[in-house]
């Protein structure tokens, strides 16, 4: 990939609404040069989305925590993903090596509520569990280094 394109990769992951003109002025390409390669770099995957960043706190969702599972019986199928992609407190899943199979990122409202998933997730995808809460988020959603 291009120098110019890593640069406009990185601008727009700063800030996904940032305007052809404002990437043009920042990379030194004309409106339409930016224009061409942006539609060019989601063509080709490299962008994929743009998205909103969310106040979860706002939403009466501040507590953020990382869970790792198992499956109880490591002779059942490999179906956890499947299994918990309805549960809409799961934000992020990730495979993982090590001692669980996988990470998954979750927020909800309350101690309560996230002790209530934890049991969900565990009838749902027949798993053991270890928590993490998060006490704060110094930073987040950071730009990729390209």
């Amino acid at each position: 990939m291009e120098q110019i394109d890593r640069q406009i990769v990185r601008l727009l992951a700063t800030n996904g609404r940032m305007s052809y003109t404002d990437l043009g002025k920042m990379t030194g390409l004309s409106t339409s040069a930016v224009h061409q390669r942006v539609r060019r770099l989601e063509q080709r995957g490299i962008i994929k989305g743009y998205a909103a960043v969310v106040d979860y706190e706002a939403l009466n969702l501040p507590l953020t925590a990382f869970v790792s599972i198992k499956p109880i019986d490591p002779s059942q199928p490999d179906d956890s993903p499947d299994l918990l992609i309805d549960v809409p407190e799961i934000e992020d899943c990730h495979s993982v090596a090590g001692d669980e199979n996988y990470l998954l990122k979750v927020r909800v409202a309350s101690p309560g509520a996230l002790e209530e998933l934890l049991a969900r997730i565990r009838a749902k995808a027949n798993v053991s569990t270890r928590t993490i809460i998060v006490l704060s988020t110094p930073y987040e959603q950071r730009p990729p280094a390209v």
